[in-house]
C-alpha cells in the first residue's frame, strides 16, 4: 500500500482501516479488553525551569494513574553529571526507576546523545513487550527525534497492540517530514487490522498532524473525536498549546480521561495526556 499525497479532504485514504473499521471486528470474538494509558513528556525528571529533580514524585503520580501502558518522552537512559550533583538520583535508569515493580515489561529508544549521558522514548507496560524498534527520524539540524515502535502481546491469542511513542520536532517543516515516516512505518511495519496506539508529544501547536495522519495511516485522535479539539498540555501550568497526542486506529472505542492539573503541574513542564481505550 503506497503511501500517495494527502487529498483536500481530511477523510482517511479508501481502504485504510480507522478507529471504528470493519478490518477490526474481524479479530473480535471474545471478550472486549479496556486498556488505560498515560503519556507524558517527563522534561528528564525535572520542574519547570529545570528547578528542582522531581522523579521520585512523578514515578508516584505515574503510580496513581494506574495505566496498563505508559509511554514517556525525555527520559534519561544515563545522565553522568546529574548523578553526582542529586543525592535522591536513582542507581537505575529513569524507566526502570519509574517502571519499579508496577510495570514489569519496558523499552527504551535511544535519541539523543552527549558527553555525559542520553535520553529518548520509553515505554512501560503491564502486558508483554513482544518485540521494539527504535526509529532515526532526525532531520538536518540539532534536534535528536526518534519513534519507538512496540508490540504487545494481548491474552487470549488475540490480535497484538502495535504501539508507537512519539517525540516530533520544534520546526513545522521538520515535522510534516517526520509525519510523513512515521505513516511510512505504519504501512510497512503494522499489520492492517491490529490495533494501534500513536502517543506522545507532537509539538504541533498548529493542528497540522490530524490530516496527514487519517490520511496516511487512518488514525483518529482521541481528544479531537470526543472533544472537537485535542487537549491542552504546555506550558504545564497554565495549558495553551496543544502539543500532545494519542491517535488510535482499530479499537472499538477510545475514551480521554480527565486528568488535574495538580500534582502534575509541579512535576513536568507537560500536563500528560490519559484513555481509555477498548480493543
Amino acid at each position: 500500500m503506497a503511501l500517495s499525497p494527502s487529498p483536500a479532504s481530511s477523510q482517511p485514504r479508501p481502504g485504510l482501516p480507522t478507529s471504528n473499521s470493519p478490518a477490526r471486528s474481524l479479530a473480535l470474538d471474545e471478550e472486549p479488553i479496556t486498556l488505560r494509558l498515560l503519556t507524558l513528556n517527563i522534561h528528564k525528571g525535572f520542574s519547570v525551569f529545570n528547578r528542582r529533580f522531581v522523579l521520585p514524585e512523578l514515578r508516584d503520580a505515574i503510580r496513581a494513574f494506574a495505566a496498563d501502558v505508559v509511554c514517556l518522552q525525555e527520559v534519561l537512559g544515563e545522565h553522568s553529571g546529574h548523578q553526582t550533583r542529586h543525592s535522591a538520583w536513582p542507581q537505575l535508569s529513569q524507566y526502570e526507576f519509574l517502571a519499579d515493580s508496577i510495570w514489569h515489561q519496558h523499552a527504551y529508544g535511544r535519541n539523543a546523545i552527549y558527553t555525559e549521558g542520553h535520553h529518548g522514548n520509553a515505554v512501560l507496560s503491564k502486558y508483554p513487550i513482544v518485540s521494539h524498534q527504535n526509529h532515526d527520524i532526525s532531520i538536518t539540524g540539532p534536534e535528536q527525534r526518534g519513534l519507538l515502535h512496540c508490540v504487545l502481546a494481548l491474552p487470549e491469542g488475540r490480535l497484538p497492540i502495535h504501539l508507537i511513542t512519539v517525540h516530533l520536532s520544534l520546526m513545522e517543516q521538520h515535522r510534516q517530514q517526520q509525519l510523513a515516516k512515521l505513516c511510512r512505518i505504519i504501512d510497512e511495519k503494522v499489520p492492517y487490522a491490529a490495533p494501534l496506539m500513536v502517543a506522545g508529544d507532537f509539538n504541533d501547536w498548529r493542528a497540522r498532524a490530524h490530516e496527514p495522519l487519517a490520511q496516511g495511516a487512518g488514525l483518529e485522535e482521541v481528544y479531537v473525536r470526543s472533544r472537537g479539539r485535542a487537549a491542552l498540555s504546555f506550558p504545564a501550568r497554565w495549558p495553551l498549546l496543544r502539543l500532545d497526542r494519542i491517535y488510535t486506529r482499530n479499537v472499538i472505542s477510545a475514551t480521554p480521561v480527565q486528568i488535574k492539573r495538580k500534582p502534575w503541574s509541579h512535576l513536568s513542564d507537560h500536563i500528560p495526556l490519559g484513555a481509555e481505550l477498548v480493543l
